[in-house]
Order: C-alpha cells, then structure tokens, then sequence
C-alpha cells in the first residue's frame, strides 16, 4: 500500500502537475517527436538484444545472459515515463494522479539500483574472462549467474523502500507543481514546503553509500583488469581484452555520470533547466545508447543477427 503524502494544510494531494518545458509550447512539440524516435529506437534496441540473446544458441553464454538484463531494465525504465512524458509534450494537460506519481518514483529508485548492481555484476564477469580465463567456464556456472542475476533484481526492492516513502510522506505545497517532466526525488524535494534537509542528507547519505560503494568496487575490478591486460605481450590479445571491456566501461560511465550530477548534489545546487535537459538526455538517450554500445563493435551479435533475419528472409523467399 502507498504511502499518502500530504500537503502544507494536511490534506492528501490527489495529484502533481508536471510542468516540464510548459512554457515553451514549440520546444514541447519539437520534444515532442524527437522522444518518439527516441523511444521508438529504444524499443527496437533493445528487444533485438533481448530476442538475438535468447534464439541464438551460440549467445547461451554468461556474458550475454547479464546482456539481455541492461536492456529489461532501460525497457522498464522508458515505458515507465516517456508515454506520460509523450502525452505532456502533445497536450495542455499536464497533471498526473498521486499514485502514478507515486509508482514513477517507486520504479526509478528501484531500476536505479538495480542497474547499480548489475554493472557491479557485469564488471565481476569481466574481471573474471580477462583474469581467470581458464577457470572462468567453472566459475560462472548457470547456478551462479542465476543468484548474481537474483541479487540484482532484490537491490531493486531496497532502493525503493529506502527513498521512496519519506519522499511521498513530504508536506508538499498546495500548488502540487513538480518543475520536471517525471516524478523524481530530487524535483518532489523542491515541491515540499517543510523542512527537507533529513531528505537531502539521506539521499546524499544512500548515494555515497549505494552509488559510489558500488562504483568503487567496479574499479577495483578494472584495476585488476588493467594489471592483466597490461602483463599480455601480444597486441592482439591486448586489443581483444580492451573490445570485452570497453562497452561495459562507456555504459557505467553514462549511467554514474547522470546519477552523480542529480542524486549527490544537494537541492540548493540543482539548476532547473539543466538538471531538466540532463534527466531529459537520461531518459531518453541513454537507454537507446546502450544496446547500440553493447552490440556495434561486437562481432557475436552481429553474426547473431545476420543468422537470424539472413535465416528469415531466406525462409520467406523459399
């Protein structure tokens, strides 16, 4: 059951008002169907990474198991936001219910920290094909990968009942207009009219914690990677070991970047049209970014992909 916040009177809010770029109606338009298109390619990324993992036989390995879970999460994490984004965009009707509100922010936080675990757990993987390359088949059993893959999915639960209610239990103004086009921590935190600062120091508090105890533990692994990769005589070998690890290192880039700039920062730093265009450029770039980072430069894909549709056409044709 969802926790009630209440307004400044103690009354139970009924809903928010997404402002957005409101006060630009051709920008909105123009985001209109850039969003779209964005959305559009997400969709398709990801889906393919999902259906070429799954079909192909020669991707039933661990490292493409943990692949196919980037793209459920960037799938989750759109469909959650950008078709209410889509209908603010197109509209004069900005509002969004408590409870949608509500769920939005549930699934961000909870997304968030799943994604957290599994770049954690995607960078053990690597660390284990270029370190231990001889007992990784032994290592990385389905077993482990399913209790990894677990792990991950249970962080999601507690990013969620961490934030989530003291953020909606917040006495927000009576207005109820969110300067955002999606309901998130730090835009909800503006919206109060009471004292927030316990809120700001426990999202400072979970992101040092969470986010950075995360991101250090991935560059210890890429610390161990880079001892390896280094002590490797051949150039090849060192060009093939830099291709494992170079588009899992770009997605926890983009990925802990965004997340530093919004969540670490306390509320009296935010910029509002910034801190907009840079949630914007998250939620609908990044998730189309990373099945083309993941696959582009991957010649298993590629060669999954050519089988598949290459198998397809010939069928139609016959």
């Amino acid at each position: 059951m969802v926790a009630r916040g209440r307004c400044a009177n103690g009354t139970v809010p009924d809903g928010f008002i997404l402002l957005g770029f409101s006060g630009n109606p051709r920008l909105e338009m123009t985001l209109f169907v850039v969003v779209s298109v964005f959305y559009t390619v997400t969709l398709v990324g990801n889906s393919t990474t999902i259906l070429l993992c799954h079909l192909d036989p020669h991707l039933h390995t661990p490292m493409y198991f943990f692949l196919t879970h980037p793209s459920i999460l960037d799938l989750c994490f759109t469909t959650s936001c950008i078709p209410q984004m889509l209908v603010n965009f197109w509209g004069s009707d900005k509002t969004i219910s408590y409870l949608g509100c509500a769920a939005q922010l549930y699934i961000f936080l909870g997304l968030g920290a799943a994604e957290c675990m599994l770049l954690l757990v995607m960078a053990f993987d690597r660390y284990l094909v270029v370190c231990r390359p001889l007992h990784y088949a032994v290592i990385v059993n389905p077993p482990l990968c399913h209790k990894l893959v677990s792990l991950v999915w249970v962080s999601e639960v507690f990013g969620t009942l961490v934030q989530s209610p003291t953020t909606m239990k917040l006495p927000f103004c009576l207005h109820h207009q969110v300067d955002d086009f999606v309901c998130e921590v730090p835009a909800l935190i503006r919206l109060a009219c009471g004292d927030t600062h316990v809120n700001e120091l426990q999202i400072s508090v979970i992101g040092v914690i969470f986010l950075m105890g995360t991101l250090l533990l991935i560059l210890v692994s890429y610390s161990h990677i880079a001892q390896a990769v280094l002590a490797i005589q051949s150039q090849e070998g060192r060009s093939k070991a830099f291709h494992t690890c170079s588009s899992h290192l770009a997605v926890v880039f983009l990925f802990y970047c965004r997340v530093t700039a919004v969540y670490i920062q306390p509320r009296s730093h935010f910029s509002k049209k910034g801190g907009k265009f840079l949630n914007l450029f998250y939620t609908m770039v990044t998730p189309t970014l990373n099945p083309l980072i993941y696959t582009l430069r991957n010649k298993d894909m590629k060669g999954a992909f050519k089988r598949l549709f290459g198998k397809d056409r010939r069928a139609s044709e016959e």
